[in-house]
């Protein structure tokens, strides 16, 4: 090779190294790795993440700052079933025996997520529902009896608290500031607690998302969607993002197999944070109450109410003295903000209206007749008090309505005298068996005729309230709870 030779490949790397040295000097400042550190008590160990805005974000310090956090939930509920011993001449005989019992023991499991170093731990409502027993197992494999200290069916959420201290926490973040394509991490138990403390990543595919209820109860549903693989035994557990920070918890899948198949659903850290809230505060949910009855906004409605946009939602119902009707809100109005929050859907609505507690002040931005307005309001009670009467005249009662029957539906059913549920409501009376239309003519197996006679009787019981009835059709009725439900 000859000197003019060497000389050109010494320029070509010259000025290759160059070129580089340039692209290097010209990168943006926002691809510079952006680190923050995390060390042990003892100054050992620590987590590091990298926080920069890149296409391939560090999970590591998520993923090792919350696993911990997370706990297997294992539920057990013991049932007591009565049967007959089949003599086929006692039954022939009309003397079937006396019944039998027989203990009914069926085990489940979940996951949790420790949101306080003295023990309380967040899941679904529907992992403990119904449990005699709860044992949770930290991912140190430390056990501990658990305790329900209250649960929230509308939101699915429940709280549960273990006797331990010093207890690793998953800190809350805020869910609304989540945004489309962000990266999360699901924590949880997937099948069972061989899986313990497996974590999956994915984005959040969508917000404000709910599912048809089937079932007829009330439900707050404002889902996050994401694609973080959720399976059987993932519920209750921790969905965070990038920081650490808890921001779901991972609820639902919805598949036709029962198992993960592409996308997962969890209740936003805002419902959350305001449902475990009230649960260590007050023992049960403080819920707030609007008024309204609403749809989404449509195209036509866009177009007649000359709106730029499909957000918000077209009031079509105000109930009658409710906050929305106090602050001024009228059937045909769009409201499209509370406060500084975009109301885009009715779900979307469902969860700021809950982020409040009754009492609570807030600015409703609403357009009528093309303007746009401002109206102040104040909050009410999801719930009366048993033994208020609304604006109807019907009387409160644990959750549900009641007044005294009119002639014309008694004299329909054959009966004298009763009281009609007008109303059953969402609460105790709903849960054990009430219906809408039903009349109720005992009461602890003594007669009533009016509202006060079932309150007056109810409130003399010492334990459980007992009612006899009539359905809509005439059909016998009878169920009953306990008072302190």
């Amino acid at each position: 090779m000859n000197k003019n030779m060497l000389t050109v490949i010494a320029s070509v790397l010259l000025s290759g190294l160059t070129a580089f040295g340039i692209v290097k000097a010209n990168q943006p400042e926002s691809n510079q790795v952006k680190e923050q550190t995390t060390y042990s008590i003892d100054g050992s160990a620590y987590r590091t993440v990298n926080l920069s805005q890149d296409n391939y974000p560090d999970f590591t310090y998520a993923a090792e700052s919350a696993v911990d956090a997370v706990v297997f939930v294992k539920v057990t509920v013991k049932t007591t079933q009565q049967y007959y011993n089949f003599d086929p001449f006692s039954f022939f005989f009309g003397n079937p025996g006396e019944p039998q019992s027989r203990e009914r023991v069926q085990q489940g499991s979940g996951s949790g997520v420790i949101i306080r170093e003295d023990g309380y731990i967040v899941t679904n409502n529907h992992v403990v529902q119904g449990a005699t027993e709860i044992e949770v197992t930290l991912n140190n494999n430390k056990s501990y009896k658990a305790t329900v200290v209250g649960t929230d069916p509308a939101t699915d959420v429940a709280l549960i608290k273990i006797d331990a201290n010093g207890l690793p926490i998953v800190p809350i973040g805020d869910s609304d500031k989540l945004r489309l394509g962000e990266w999360v991490l699901a924590i949880g138990s997937p099948l069972g607690e061989e899986l313990r403390g497996t974590i999956t990543a994915g984005i959040v595919s969508a917000k404000g998302r709910s599912m048809p209820n089937t079932t007829g109860e009330f439900k707050i549903e404002s889902f996050i969607q994401t694609d973080a693989a959720v399976n059987p035994g993932n519920s209750g557990g921790a969905l965070v993002n990038k920081a650490g920070e808890l921001v779901g918890i991972n609820t639902a899948i919805v598949s036709q197999t029962g198992a993960y198949s592409g996308y997962s659903f969890a209740v936003p850290s805002n419902i959350v944070k305001k449902i475990v809230g009230d649960l260590i505060d007050f023992g049960s949910v403080k819920r707030a109450k609007l008024g309204v009855a609403m749809s989404p906004v449509t195209e036509k409605i866009a177009a007649e109410m000359k709106l730029s946009s499909l957000d918000g939602v077209y009031i079509n119902e105000v109930s009658k003295s409710g906050a929305a009707d106090k602050a001024g809100v009228k059937v045909g109005d769009v409201l499209l903000a509370i406060d500084s929050t975009v109301i885009k859907s009715p779900s979307a609505l469902q969860e700021k209206v809950n982020s409040f507690h009754p009492g609570d002040k807030a600015t409703l931005k609403i357009v009528r007749d093309g303007k746009v307005k401002e109206l102040p309001v104040e909050f009410q009670s999801t719930e009366q008090i048993t033994g208020t009467v609304n604006e109807e005249g019907a009387t409160a009662f644990y959750g549900g309505y009641l007044k005294e029957a009119d002639k014309d539906k008694l004299a329909k059913l054959g009966l004298k005298k009763g009281v009609e549920i007008v109303s059953a409501g969402s609460g105790a009376l709903a849960k054990a068996g009430a219906a809408d239309g039903m009349v109720i003519l005992y009461v602890n197996e003594q007669p009533v005729s009016k509202p006060r006679d079932v309150i007056d009787i109810a409130y003399r019981s010492k334990r459980a309230v007992y009612i006899e009835g009539v359905d809509a059709t005439g059909k016998s009725v009878f169920f009953g709870f306990a008072k302190d439900e």
